[in-house]
């Protein structure tokens, strides 16, 4: 099967329900699908795709060089044409990544890369928050339930960072994956990938593994386990993995709208299991969860639940 695609402009027209049941089933069905047509300027997203090639140029030579991955690779290449049977790294993915923040340090070269970073954070931001309400109203809660739970009732702000990827060519990706199988942690995520260079994978309920295929200028959407978690099980965050490729310098941008460290994440009960029902999943703060996380990213999730009720019930 293919990933779900949605033309989201169709959102403010008389396609809305259509539009709405279409976003519902990518959240319910598989955890991922793409949007087009967002409003994002086209012109902006062609900027973003050549300030990210530009920087990771800036890059590439210290990744060759210095990237822990690529030093082990070479050993276990080595060691295979010493007759070893060498076996697949599973402690370290084959990628170039930094992150950005609002406080923190960015780079400054390319010297139009801040600039334009900045104002694509701003427009995805946006199109993030504009998601979440129509995912509140997919669960039947009040407007501005998610972001409330996020902001703990606007204690605190929202986190939103952006982590900047490229998987370059790697020369034997049976040996090491671009990305290790997980879920992602906290809540809304919303990636501009490679439009040319595949790799993304979602894992379906059935077990199987699909490509997230490669669009122009689309924004694919995924969640991740808070929502879970708020939608007591409704929408369950999708495992998915950047397979390595000999092949092309895939580019990767994905910004996480999560909540803040501070905030008590629930279950929205009523919406998610029905009037009288029981929540399924714990109440907890994030920043504990992420402490978990941190240790257990590329393992079962559901452990990580269990830890959390185990600390609530103590």
């Amino acid at each position: 099967m293919a990933i779900p695609v949605i033309d989201f402009s169709k959102l403010d027209g008389p396609e809305r329900a259509e539009t709405m049941a279409a976003i519902a089933a990518g959240f319910e069905d598989v955890g991922f699908f793409q949007l087009v047509n967002t409003g994002i300027p086209v012109e902006l997203l062609e900027r973003v795709k050549k300030v990210c090639s530009e920087c990771y140029k800036l890059r590439e030579q210290d990744f060759k060089e210095c990237n822990p991955a690529v030093k082990a690779l070479a050993e276990l290449v080595e060691k295979e044409g010493e007759g070893i049977v060498p076996k697949k790294i599973e402690n370290m993915d084959w990628e170039d990544v930094f992150t950005l923040q609002d406080d923190l340090p960015w780079p400054s070269n390319p010297p139009a890369f801040k600039e334009t970073m900045m104002e694509y954070r701003k427009e995805l931001k946006k199109l993030a928050e504009k998601l979440l309400g129509v995912m509140e109203e997919l669960l039947g809660l009040e407007e501005g339930h998610i972001k409330k739970a996020f902001t703990n009732d606007g204690d605190f702000e929202a986190f939103y960072g952006t982590k900047v990827s490229h998987y370059p060519p790697c020369p034997r990706p049976d040996l090491i994956d671009g990305l290790r199988a997980h879920t992602d942690a906290g809540g809304l995520i919303l990636l501009f990938q490679d439009d040319r260079f595949g790799g993304l994978q979602v894992k379906l309920p059935d077990g199987s593994w699909v490509d997230v295929q490669p669009l122009e200028n689309a924004i694919v959407i995924n969640t991740g386990d808070q929502i879970e978690v708020l939608s007591n099980g409704r929408y369950k965050s999708a495992w998915h993995r950047i397979l390595a490729s000999r092949d092309g310098n895939r580019r990767s941008i994905a910004s996480f709208y999560n909540p803040a460290r501070l905030a008590n994440i629930a279950p929205a009960t009523p919406a998610a299991a029905g009037e009288g029902a029981t929540a399924d999943y714990p109440s907890f703060v994030f920043g504990d969860y992420m402490e978990v996380y941190v240790k257990q990213k590329f393992t079962d999730k559901e452990p990580r639940f269990a830890a959390m009720a185990a600390t609530t019930t103590k």
